[in-house]
């Protein structure tokens, strides 16, 4: 008796030393995500270009609010100022055949920069974000997806904008006036 008792002890503290506090990673929502979020002690201290920082593949946008990134996405999405008079023409729009694809690089000072702004635009112009895909890539801009190929991306962060799923128009790493007028453009040009 004495010895089955102590054998269960021991197990019950085994078992209670072993669990960890550290926290899981969030599983993406999208389809095959393939993710890699860090934990770092601060989100000022992390290191973007290290490869555990990575997000890749298909990811879902709540991602980007929460840490480490959320250091950079909240920020710049809350400080841009979208431009009023391009919003009111986004507004004229119709977003019923659009949809986006972003593809971007959290390792990327570009996309850290642009994609928190592009996301306000579209929560300004209240665009679905079940209309929006999130490809990210490693720093030789590659991406475990099955399409990436075909989508020839040189540069990010790129904005690829499609309509009737036939692509509109793109904005590579920086907008040419704003992004909102960019796409004022890209979507004006072909009606």
């Amino acid at each position: 008796m004495k010895s089955i008792t102590f054998l269960f002890l021991s197990l019950v503290i085994c078992f209670y030393s072993c669990k960890t506090t550290k926290p899981v990673a969030e599983k993406s929502q999208s389809p095959n995500p393939v993710a890699v979020a860090a934990i770092a002690a601060s989100p000022e201290e992390t290191d973007f270009s290290e490869q555990k920082t990575w997000l890749l593949g298909y990811f879902n946008p709540v991602q980007l609010t929460h840490e480490p990134y959320s250091a950079w996405y909240i920020k710049s999405f809350d400080d841009y100022q979208v431009n009023s008079e391009s919003i009111n023409r986004l507004l004229d729009i119709n977003k019923d055949n659009l949809s986006i694809k972003i593809v971007m690089g959290t390792w990327c000072p570009d996309s850290r920069r642009e994609v928190p702004r592009f996301m306000r635009v579209l929560d300004v112009w209240k665009f679905p974000a079940t209309k929006v895909t999130f490809i990210g890539v490693d720093n030789a801009k590659l991406s475990p997806v099955g399409e990436y190929v075909s989508l020839n991306i040189q540069r990010v962060p790129t904005f690829i904008i499609y309509k009737n799923n036939i692509e509109a128009g793109r904005i590579i790493e920086n907008p040419v006036t704003s992004l909102e007028q960019d796409m004022v453009n890209i979507l004006t040009r072909t009606e």
